[in-house]
């Protein structure tokens, strides 16, 4: 029996550089102000390695470990990088295969920059649930696992990146 091939596309049109979206991606200093907050390390080469730290709200609420981990397959800054990828907060989650991620940043005319963010979660069922948002809880704090998935930390860059400010409460 051939497994079912699962993609998840999201696109949000952000008024901000495709720079700034990369920066906002790759960065900890960045990546530790939307979403869920935890701190991006990436070997940005082929090959090479990223992972994301927990923040101390996450630390404050028992995850110490990283949250999230995989490897660099392509990049081409600012307009694309593809990373594998899996959470690694959850045993079920860790059981999982590793998941392929595509950032594709392209700025236009008369939109501001488009971010597409297409993810292969082929053989991950519990991670396609995850960000695809079936356990929403838009209330959650920092470090809490809130299940908001892609489009709720699409929504959370697109704010920080255009107010300042972030949708999520901090």
């Amino acid at each position: 029996m051939t497994e079912t091939k699962t993609v998840q596309v999201n696109r949000v049109y952000i008024k901000a550089s495709p720079q700034a979206i990369w920066d906002a991606i790759t960065k900890p200093e960045w990546t530790e102000k939307y979403g869920y907050g935890g701190l991006a390390d990436f070997d940005l080469t082929p090959g090479g390695k990223h992972r994301v730290r927990p923040t101390q709200a996450f630390i404050d609420s028992g995850f110490t470990g990283d949250l999230l981990d995989g490897e660099v397959v392509e990049v081409d800054p600012p307009r694309r990088l593809v990373i594998t990828w899996r959470l690694t907060m959850d045993p079920s989650l860790i059981a999982e295969p590793y998941t392929t991620l595509t950032y594709d940043i392209e700025e236009t005319k008369s939109t501001g920059t488009r971010l597409t963010v297409t993810h292969d979660l082929t053989g991950a069922p519990n991670h396609a649930a995850m960000v695809a948002g079936v356990h929403e809880d838009i209330n959650a704090g920092p470090g809490q696992n809130a299940g908001g998935g892609w489009a709720w930390v699409l929504s959370d860059l697109k704010s920080l990146l255009e107010t300042g400010e972030t949708v999520a409460l901090r």
